[in-house]
């Protein structure tokens, strides 16, 4: 019985201390310095959604984490992925590395010429 108590309290020092780090990070400080609204739809969370809000870096540099949180705004996971895809799309997507060329192909460039021979 001796055992088992000083492994639970073990387990819950560990986990304390756990939570202590995870406190320093900058998700909590946000949460801290936020409201729990996203910042693009508006929608406001508790508790028990909280872990679909996520902290969004204005400028894209996941280690630019100031203490005033300047460089952060909460979204929610939706939001949030919409605005990595803004970037994506802005930067050109491919599954090779290279960037996508804009689409050429005008599908009634030829409209007046095929009006023309209908007729």
């Amino acid at each position: 019985m001796e055992k088992t108590n000083e492994r639970l309290d073990r387990l819950v020092l560990e986990a304390r201390r756990g939570a202590e780090t995870r406190e320093q990070g900058y998700r909590a400080k946000a949460l801290k310095l936020f409201p729990w609204v996203c910042g693009r739809c508006a929608r406001t969370f508790d508790h028990a959604k909280l872990q679909l809000l996520e902290v969004h870096h204005k400028n894209n540099n996941h280690h630019d984490n100031p203490p005033d949180g300047h460089n952060w705004e909460l979204l929610c996971t939706y939001c949030h992925e919409n605005e990595h895809s803004k970037v994506k799309d802005m930067e050109g997507r491919s599954d090779i590395g290279n960037t996508v060329t804009a689409a050429t192909f005008s599908p009634f460039a030829d409209l007046k010429t095929m009006i023309a021979s209908k007729k």
